[in-house]
């Protein structure tokens, strides 16, 4: 069994899938982390030089081959649900899992975490909150065609968003936490 977390930069995908495969007994693969791994460069250095439909095939790559395994906790980028083929493999692997948060709440979030920050690229020649607005307003119809489980991480720490996601799924864990 897979598990896949999507949703906006900022929403905790990362963080939530690292605790949610530690409870799991599995492991976390963060797509965009096994994208930089695989080319040698950051996303933003890899939309610098390629763009961003070569960023997306090498998505695409990452996400065909993972959702094959078991026992794996995907943690994947905002936009990984822009591509169909990456929709229809993240509904049929198993339950898909839309984090969310309002967008003055993401660009908190995303001004704060110096690495995204800094290696993570504008997707709108605005940036800022006027982006994740536009950008959000796109992609929220793609998340929810995907998503099994919706979680609004605004109020909740990372642990409870756990536990929701364990009772919502029945999932059995193999390390009591």
């Amino acid at each position: 069994m897979l598990v896949s977390l999507i949703g906006y930069r900022g929403t905790g995908k990362t963080t939530i899938g690292v605790m949610l495969a530690e409870r799991l007994g599995w492991r976390c693969v963060d797509t965009d982390v096994r994208v930089e791994e695989i080319v040698g460069m950051s996303i933003r250095q890899l939309f610098d030089a390629c763009g961003e439909p070569e960023f997306r095939k090498y998505e695409t790559q990452v996400i065909r081959e993972l959702v094959r395994q078991h026992k794996l906790v995907l943690a994947l980028g905002g936009g990984a649900i822009l591509a169909e083929e990456n929709r229809l493999m993240l509904r049929v692997s198993g339950p898909v899992i839309w984090l969310t948060a309002s967008p003055e709440e993401l660009q908190r979030r995303i001004e704060g975490d110096g690495r995204s920050f800094q290696q993570r690229p504008n997707l709108t020649a605005q940036g800022g909150l006027a982006e994740i607005q536009q950008v959000l307003e796109k992609r929220q119809p793609l998340y929810a065609e995907c998503a099994d489980l919706t979680i609004d991480t605004m109020q909740k720490k990372p642990a409870e968003i756990v536990d929701e996601i364990l009772s919502q799924l029945q999932l059995p864990t193999d390390i009591e936490g």
